[in-house]
């Protein structure tokens, strides 16, 4: 008799032929066509960032080890630019006043901040208005504020005439030391104080209200609220709002600038070069010196600058924060029980 092959046996004909052929969705008929238009939709982005924001990243850095003006033919220099930076007594003195500046402008701002957060926070008429008023100086043209600014400090101009009015001296606020950073701070809280404030609010208003009832009913004030109870939790809010202002004020530019444009084109920074920043010593040597290569360097040793700082903030503000979630669950513990009674 003869003997029929099995067909499911394998490596038969009939095996394969029956056996499906799998096939990835980017193989499958039709897969380019159905992930293409997606694709293609989002690609203006990654083309943009592309040209705009990586290619000039990675160009600064190769431009760091180069000395060019520009123009002409670069030459490479490796590490020297980075040499002579450190050996700059004029860029050591942009550190020295960006850090001055930086600190007047963003612990107080940081403050202010949080405390009108807070107000806000409470039953307070019109609070959509106020909301609006303190962002608006964040969108305002820096550049026309700088100038009204400009006015305001002039040794003829409001803040000398309300204190003359008191009884008291006039100050050079754009020609003394002290006075130049003390106008460029008060510039850079009236900007971004209105902005963390709301970015505060937002933290406040994802804390439960059983723990402000919590705080009332152990008889803690506003301040005892807002320090115990408020801030602890507030840690991931209160550590993005100072990462943010660190960047920004390590990065003052239009401030000094434009402020001081009426002396050589606002690339000194004032009498003294006491608002001399890193960033505008920066575009002085890169766009008036045409010194690209060190322009670069410095942007570069900037970022360092930036980078340290800003770990720096991280480890103070996300510190352990065991203790203060304990105390706020005994504030909750002794509310349960008091309501028991």
């Amino acid at each position: 008799m003869a003997t029929v092959a099995d067909p499911a046996e394998a490596g038969t004909p009939a095996a394969d032929e029956r056996r499906p052929v799998r096939r990835s969705r980017a193989t499958a008929p039709g897969g380019r066509r159905r992930h293409g238009p997606p694709l293609l939709a989002i690609s203006p982005f990654y083309v943009l960032f592309a040209v705009f924001g990586a290619f000039p990243v990675v160009f600064s850095l190769y431009l760091s080890f180069q000395d060019w003006d520009g123009i002409g033919d670069m030459r490479f220099v490796g590490f020297k630019q980075y040499g002579w930076l450190l050996e700059d007594s004029v860029f050591w003195h942009s550190v020295l006043n960006t850090f001055e500046i930086w600190f007047l402008s963003t612990v107080p701002m940081l403050f202010l901040a949080l405390v009108l957060a807070f107000l806000l926070h409470s039953q307070v008429r019109f609070t959509g208005a106020y909301r609006v008023a303190y962002f608006i100086p964040n969108v305002t043209s820096m550049v026309a504020m700088t100038v009204v600014f400009g006015s305001v400090f002039a040794q003829t101009g409001l803040a000398n005439s309300a204190l003359r009015m008191v009884g008291m001296d006039g100050v050079g606020w754009l020609s003394s030391e002290w006075g130049i950073k003390v106008s460029l701070s008060i510039m850079i809280i009236w900007r971004w104080v209105g902005y963390n404030a709301l970015i505060f609010l937002a933290g406040l208003q994802a804390i439960p209200t059983e723990h402000f009832e919590a705080a009332r009913v152990d008889g803690a004030n506003s301040w005892q609220t807002l320090f115990r109870v408020v801030l602890p939790q507030l840690r991931p809010v209160v550590l993005f709002a100072a990462v943010t202002s660190t960047i920004n004020g390590l990065q003052i530019f239009t401030e000094s600038q434009v402020l001081f444009q009426s002396t050589d084109v606002g690339t000194t920074g004032g009498p003294g070069q006491e608002g001399m920043t890193i960033v505008l010593y920066l575009w002085q040597k890169a766009f008036k010196d045409h010194q690209f290569g060190y322009g670069a360097a410095m942007g570069w040793l900037l970022f360092a600058i930036i980078a340290v700082f800003t770990l720096i903030n991280w480890r103070l503000v996300s510190g352990s924060d065991r203790e203060d979630r304990a105390g706020i669950r005994s504030l909750l513990r002794r509310k349960g029980a008091r309501n028991g009674r």
